[in-house]
C-alpha cells in the first residue's frame, strides 16, 4: 500500500475504534438518576401538545403509522 492511503485507514480504523468503545464506560451514577428523572429532560416537555399535535398529523396524513402504532387510513387496526 502506498504510505497516504496506509495512513488513511489506520486513521480511519482507531477512529472506529474509539467510536465503538467510548460509550462503554458511560453510566448514570445512583445520585445522578434524580437530574436525569426531571420533567425538562423529556422528549417532549408538554406531552398533551404533544399527543394534540400527533392527532393533528396522523388526521391529515389520513393514515396511521411510523409513530409505533400500526394500521392504515380506514380507521381499522
Amino acid at each position: 500500500m502506498k504510505r497516504p492511503l496506509r495512513m488513511f485507514v489506520l486513521f480511519a480504523a482507531l477512529a472506529l475504534a474509539a467510536s465503538l468503545t467510548s460509550c462503554a464506560a458511560m453510566s448514570v451514577k445512583p445520585w445522578d438518576r434524580d437530574l436525569m428523572a426531571d420533567k425538562r429532560m423529556r422528549f417532549a416537555a408538554l406531552p398533551l401538545e404533544a399527543a394534540v399535535d400527533g392527532h393533528i398529523y396522523f388526521s391529515k396524513e389520513a393514515a396511521t403509522g411510523g409513530m409505533s402504532v400500526g394500521g392504515g387510513g380506514c380507521g381499522c387496526n
